[in-house]
């Protein structure tokens, strides 16, 4: 038994994972590849290796005949007779070669074919790892800021977070922890170039699955995602069960769950909403906190009219249109949002649509809002509350009340 080349390949097979018949093919070939060099063909070189003890044996296979015109493929009947005497004219010798005759030349290349190997079975092995958890999430540690970009070490390869994929505000300090997006991983001949994100809406989902049992088995589905990174992500998630509320278990006990997503992407605010088939329902919910009136939906032009009270107006459009824009995204609608005032003058609405409201109000029928934020909203320490200037202030909205009396919802397409 070859006792060093065995425990040679066994070191190998266990610290870069290359198994030992990959490397015993490598090192068939570097002997054939040291033939060639050393006797200028190859195409009569033969080697046996036994892949259990790996001792190994290489010949050169010659032709037996009476005068010899090409050494490197023949040999006479004289020479022949002193390996085997039963050999004849015609015959096929098996002249055993002996790798101490290889010269430096030829000993370097075997040397350099199998250390060629050795290097592109590595990087193999490294990108079929990271391969497997593309579109997935990996934890990797800050190395060092290159330029404007991030280097991440992952483990067994290093990424580069681009500019483009980082969050606005976030900074990082050598050593510091962060989950990441696999967006794709390439097989370069210098290594796999693995892409990540840290502003992908799939990062938000992923986090989800690894934070929210319900998310992971398959019972609450997430459905949509919009998401404006670093600032505010809306999710519209849905129960394959009717004893689960699918709201509720991404929130969590006292909104555990999902504070810890909220704390791993650094404060950015999460909505999470109810999923509804009906595209009027899920665009009144996608405008969460603000309350709806009314909401037009046209499926096959995609577009949505939605009449929110007055002073819920800049609620519904939010700091900067952001809340407008976020359910836009995540409903897949074009969204056109207008106050009863503008309804009225608009023909959306009858004139006296403001007395009708108030004879109502006549017959015990409340038609004012509370100025204060009633239910739905909680930021990460579980207060509720919104600032009507900038759009809603705070996190997720868990829809776990009934909605005031007072909203009438006039849906026309279904």
């Amino acid at each position: 038994m070859n006792t060093e080349l065995m425990e040679a390949l066994t070191i190998l097979e266990k610290e870069k994972n290359i198994s030992k018949d990959v490397m015993m093919d490598a090192i068939e070939n570097s002997l054939i590849s040291a033939c060639k060099n050393h006797f200028g063909t190859a195409e009569n070189i033969k080697v046996i290796m036994d892949r259990e003890t790996c001792d190994y044996a290489v010949y050169a296979e010659k032709k037996v005949v009476e005068e010899v015109t090409n050494p490197a493929l023949e040999i006479s009947l004289e020479e022949a007779e002193k390996l085997d005497s039963a050999l004849q004219v015609g015959d096929v010798a098996q002249i055993p070669v002996q790798s101490k005759e290889f010269g430096r030349i030829a000993t370097q290349n075997a040397k350099n074919l199998i250390l060629q190997k050795i290097r592109e079975e590595e990087r193999k092995v490294v990108f079929d790892q990271y391969f497997e958890k593309e579109k997935d999430i990996v934890t990797g540690i800050v190395q060092r800021y290159v330029g404007k970009n991030i280097s991440i070490n992952l483990g067994r390869a290093d990424a580069m977070l681009t500019e483009n994929e980082q969050v606005k505000g976030e900074v990082f300090k050598p050593t510091d922890r962060i989950k990441l997006y696999v967006v794709e991983v390439k097989n370069t001949p210098r290594g796999p170039k693995i892409l990540v994100s840290r502003t992908h809406p799939e990062l938000v989902k992923r986090l989800f699955e690894a934070e929210v049992a319900e998310v992971r088995d398959g019972t609450v589905e997430i459905k949509s995602i919009a998401r404006e990174a670093g600032s505010r992500t809306k999710m519209a998630v849905w129960s394959n069960d009717p004893n689960v509320d699918p709201v509720g278990a991404c929130v969590g006990m006292n909104g555990a769950r999902v504070n810890a997503v909220v704390q791993e992407l650094r404060g950015e605010k999460i909505d999470i909403i109810n999923w509804d088939e009906n595209p009027a329902l899920l665009i009144e919910n996608a405008l969460s906190p603000a309350k709806v009136i009314s909401v037009m939906a046209d499926p096959e032009e995609k577009v949505a009219n939605v009449i929110v009270p007055d002073y819920q107006l800049s609620l519904a459009i939010g700091k900067e249109g952001q809340n407008a824009r976020l359910a836009a995204r995540l409903t897949g609608y074009k969204i056109d949002i207008k106050s009863e005032t503008q309804a009225i003058e608009a023909g959306d609405l009858p004139e006296n649509y403001m007395e009708q409201m108030g004879l109502m109000e006549e017959e015990g029928y409340t038609g004012d809002y509370d100025e204060e934020y009633e239910d739905g909203a909680y930021d990460e320490y579980g207060n509720d509350g919104y600032d009507e200037s900038d759009g809603y202030e705070e996190s997720y909205d868990d829809h776990s009340q009934e909605e005031p009396e007072e909203i009438e919802f006039v849906e026309t397409d279904k």
